[in-house]
Order: C-alpha cells, then structure tokens, then sequence
C-alpha cells in the first residue's frame, strides 16, 4: 500500500491543492454572480429609468410649450420658430390611442435621449409641415430613454399620423412603410421620398427609427403624405382621426 502521501497526490494533490482549487473556483462564481447582476443592473437602467427620465423631461418640456402657446395671441400662428424647447406635438393612434411626443429641432443622441421626437438637420433638413412642399422627417428611439417610437411596427398603410402646431393640425395618411433598410441609407429622408415610390415634390412626413427591437443595426422607415389641414380652435378640439 503507497504511502499517505503518495494516494493524496494520486488524487488531486493532497488536501492543500484541493483547497486552493476550491477556493479558485469559488472566488470565479462569486465573480460570474457579481457580473450578471451588474448586467441584470444595466439592462434595468437602459430600458426602463432611462425611460422614466426621459418621460419626465418630456412632460414637463411639454407642459411648457402648452403654455406658451396659452400665452400667445390667439390670432398669431406658431411657426416653430415662437419657442425653443418644441416645435408641435406628433400623433400616432396605431401606436396609442393617447399618443402623442413632443418635436424638437435636431435627431442628436442629447435630444433624442430627452423623450421627444427630433426633426432631421442634416444632412437634408427637414421641411416643416406648414412648407408649401418637402419632407418633415423625424426620428426617435425605438427602445430606452422615452422609446417613443417602440410601436412603429404597429403603423399600416392607410394609418393616420398627425401633427399638432399651435394654430393647425396637419393630417397625413400613411402608404408606404420598410420594415428593414441599412442604417447609412440617408436617402429615405430625401425631401422627395424616391425610395417610398413619390417621384415628384409633395407634402410629405417620415418617421424614422433603429430596428431590429433593442438593437441598432438597421433603419425602421415610415412615410405618410398630407391629406388635409385643420385650423385649431379654441377648445383646441382635435380632428376625427384622433378622436
């Protein structure tokens, strides 16, 4: 019979080198645990308090738009350009039946991270809806900080979308959705929507956003094209398609 010694190396060291291994792969789980609850964290952060701090800036951004449209002389109509925290209010019922986001100038992460909609600077600016032609172009986050648009693939060809400024509502009907396009294919916002089968100058309106769900990799593209306009009246009472 080999001595003590000799049957502890034949299995596994001895005592002492089991304990250090044991320890080694007790520190490693401790570790693992630590890290998936680090990103159990993170995941909670990026999809839902950023969104309860960007719903907060939001609502109060566009509490103060309200007034300040409250506060103006009923005769005198907004054109964007009244107010630097928001240019109108979208609405989308296929995405809620109360939906309704702030426009702010601008699709930069800072702004888009506030809760809102941002309409497009570059590198073609949007038209606004009051323009006598042109392509008001928004987009907005799909997923955290507000996700305003997580519900786009909700929107159907025939579908209203309408835009709410201080003195009209703008009505467009949607008639061309593309569920999938490259994320560099700035062409969808062209002022004459080509990609969107319109070949000449219009009243046009783009919603734009990432897609797949909580992934960036490709563009989600909604186009629509003004119907008709509303004038605003005092009760501030909205169109059919919103009721």
């Amino acid at each position: 019979m080999p001595p003590d010694g000799e049957r502890d190396r034949a299995a596994g060291g001895g005592p002492a080198r089991r304990g250090r291994v044991a320890g080694v792969v007790s520190v490693v789980g401790e570790l693992l645990i630590t890290a998936g609850l680090v990103l159990a964290l993170f995941v909670v952060y990026s999809l839902w308090w950023t969104n309860v701090l960007a719903d907060r800036h939001e609502a109060k951004a566009s509490s103060k738009v309200r007034q300040q449209w409250a506060a103006g002389p009923t005769d005198a109509p907004a054109r964007g350009l009244d107010t630097k925290d928001g240019i109108g209010f979208l609405h989308v019922p296929a995405m809620g039946k109360n939906y309704e986001v702030l426009v702010e100038k601008g699709t930069s992460t800072k702004v888009l991270n506030e809760g809102v909609a941002g309409y497009y600077t570059d590198p073609t600016p949007a038209a606004m809806p009051w323009d006598s032609v042109g392509n008001f172009t928004l987009a907005a986050h799909r997923d955290g900080h507000g996700a305003k648009f997580h519900n786009i693939n909700k929107i159907h060809d025939g579908d209203a979308v309408v835009f709410e400024s201080k003195d009209t509502w703008y009505i467009y009907k949607v008639y061309k959705v593309l569920d999938q396009t490259s994320k560099y294919n700035v062409a969808v916002t062209d002022q004459v929507p080509k990609e969107s089968g319109r070949t000449k100058p219009g009243r046009y309106i783009t919603l734009t956003t990432c897609t797949p769900v909580y992934t960036s990799r490709y563009r989600y593209v909604v186009w629509g094209e003004l119907v008709r306009t509303q004038k605003v009246d005092a009760q501030r009472t909205p169109p059919p398609e919103l009721r």
